[in-house]
């Protein structure tokens, strides 16, 4: 888990807050080259802005995914190939999704 800014004691986890990570890896990608895959162009803005999304409602979400989200999440394909081995015939509450 992210445990935010050092300290003594320090608990068990990432010293830094998942904010900060998100930004490291917005940084890092774009510090690679442009030709390479992964790459983020250095005009444009970070993934939130362009998203419109706060960051405090993002860290909530990502925090409190499963109690604000009931089901599976990902692509409908990808779901459906790991029925079998969830142990499931069908995705459960498929239809809210498609309405």
């Amino acid at each position: 888990p992210f445990v935010g800014n050092p300290r003594q004691p320090m608990p068990e986890g990432l010293p830094f807050k998942l904010e900060d990570y998100l930004q490291l890896l917005d940084w890092t990608g774009r510090c690679l080259r442009e030709d390479k895959r992964g790459a983020i162009p250095a005009n444009l803005p970070p993934i939130l802005k362009r998203l419109n999304i706060e960051p405090k409602n993002w860290l909530y979400s990502a925090q409190h995914f499963e109690k604000s989200f009931k089901g599976f999440a990902g692509k409908l394909d990808s779901l459906k190939q790991k029925l079998p081995d969830l142990g499931y015939q069908r995705i459960p509450n498929v239809g809210v999704l498609l309405t």
